[in-house]
């Protein structure tokens, strides 16, 4: 009698704890959605194959060129075949800047010893003038430093801003953000002091040949005013540096032929699912479908095309009917002006569009490790509650800061901005330069990327706004 109570109370218990098993471990909605969207995108993922065909068919695709025209019609008519509710062009006019003939450069410790350098002019540089410059160099690790050695020292060199990336940041995007303005303005600073141009050492944490260009500001300076800028490698950085504590004689010399047109007409490419239950509440995902002219812009920022692209056929795919309209912008001119940017948020406040939450990705296609938000504290809390759904495809960093260039037009007091935040140790040595080509991109790391996004743009869909006061 006694074996049989206990046998009795053995199953009893082992009911109990299957019972309580299922309903501790059973799946919520959100959990079962997201698995399937990373299913469909890692399984049957079709992103790669458009940025196999961006990069390798079309490939670089300046603001302005025949090839940031071709990505606008192959983008347009891919998003077509989705069965999308709308796709649509909206034009806006951009800088139209042509490189020319390939720079050169070396530099000469004496009369007819020369070493030839690999060097690219910064986007929106004026030319040299035909025979090149020629003229002694002058280092220095800031703009700031400019004041301190006055025109006496500076008129007539060629300046080198030599700062590098700091290597002890962990996120490289801050190392980047701690040199950039060399390139940006150190043109503008330099002709202050009459300087007769500029070479600047390339953003990049990695000692390579690769000079990566990217755009300059000569603010109000007056056109004959303003000075040639170009960039030069890292290990080209390194052995001037060396060179000139040897020999402090030594002469620059550099040529490039670059122009600058006037403004053309290029569009954003755009394309939507309508909300089925909140139509005029606008989810937006996207990435800056224009490139430098080096390389084939896969990682800069093709990857984030085509991820975006990538969002709204999963939801195609897995049979999901958003309740908020879901619409992807392919911004054009991203990378000197983001004209597209601005003239999408100004139709939008034109129209009066209600835009709740908008996603960029704009930092390569390499492994996604988390999102950075630009929000409220109360909006900010509410995401923080959804990270532990992100865990399981180790992507749970969520942090306040930036979000994306393109999208930080539509910024106002309401509206949740985000920009995916890839691993990004190795974002920098393809960035702006002849290094950025297809072969770099992981098939896997770009599908895992789409995949993440499209999550958190479900969530956002599902919960909307009201959920985040909750």
């Amino acid at each position: 009698m006694k074996n049989n109570y206990k046998a009795k109370n053995r199953v009893g218990l082992l009911s109990l704890c299957l019972f309580l098993g299922y309903f501790g471990f059973a799946q919520t909605s959100d959990e079962v959605q997201l698995r399937k969207i990373y299913d469909a995108a890692l399984t049957q993922g079709k992103a790669y194959d458009w940025l196999n065909y961006l990069s390798n068919q079309i490939g670089a695709r300046l603001s302005g060129s025949i090839q940031a025209e071709q990505a606008v019609a192959y983008t347009k008519e891919e998003l077509d075949a989705l069965g999308l509710d709308q796709v649509w062009l909206q034009p806006v006019m951009v800088p139209k800047w042509v490189r020319g003939t390939p720079e050169f450069a070396y530099f000469e410790t004496d009369p007819g010893i020369t070493t030839n350098v690999p060097i690219t002019a910064l986007g929106g540089s004026v030319p040299t003038p035909p025979k090149g410059i020629k003229a002694k160099l002058i280092e220095v690790q800031s703009i700031g430093e400019l004041e301190e050695l006055g025109a006496d020292k500076i008129a007539g060199k060629i300046v080198f801003f030599n700062r590098p990336m700091d290597a002890r940041y962990i996120n490289t995007l801050e190392s980047y953000s701690g040199v950039v303005d060399q390139r940006v303005s150190g043109a503008m600073e330099a002709a202050k002091f009459g300087a007769l141009g500029v070479i600047v050492r390339s953003m990049n944490l990695r000692l390579d040949d690769f000079p990566h260009t990217g755009a300059l500001s000569y603010g109000d300076t007056p056109e004959n005013e303003k000075i040639p800028a170009a960039a030069i490698s890292t290990n080209t950085a390194e052995l001037l540096s060396t060179t000139l504590k040897l020999n402090p004689d030594i002469h620059f010399y550099f040529k490039q032929n670059c122009k600058q047109f006037d403004d053309i007409q290029s569009f954003n490419v755009i394309g939507e699912i309508k909300g089925s239950t909140h139509p005029d509440e606008i989810i937006v995902v996207g990435g800056h479908l224009d490139s430098w002219d080096l390389g084939d812009g896969s990682h800069d920022d093709g990857a984030g095309c085509v991820q975006s692209m990538e969002v709204l056929r999963l939801f195609k795919e897995i049979g999901y009917k958003p309740k908020r309209t879901i619409r992807v912008v392919l911004f054009m001119n991203g990378e000197n002006g983001l004209r597209g940017g601005l003239k999408y948020a100004e139709v939008a406040q034109k129209n009066n569009e209600n835009h709740i939450f908008a996603l960029e990705s704009d930092a390569g296609g390499f492994s996604p490790r988390g999102f950075s938000f630009d929000c409220s504290d109360t909006h900010f809390k509410r995401i923080k509650g959804w990270k532990n759904l992100f865990e399981p495809y180790n992507v749970h960093l969520f942090l306040r800061g930036g979000s994306g260039a393109d999208i930080a037009p539509l910024k106002n007091d309401t509206i949740v901005l985000a920009g995916l935040r890839p691993d990004s140790q190795r974002y920098f040595e393809h960035h702006h330069s002849d290094n950025d080509t297809f072969e770099h991109v992981n098939k896997r790391e770009l599908e895992l990327g789409a995949a993440a996004m499209a999550s958190l743009v479900y969530l956002f869909d599902v919960h909307g706004m009201d959920a985040a006061k909750e």
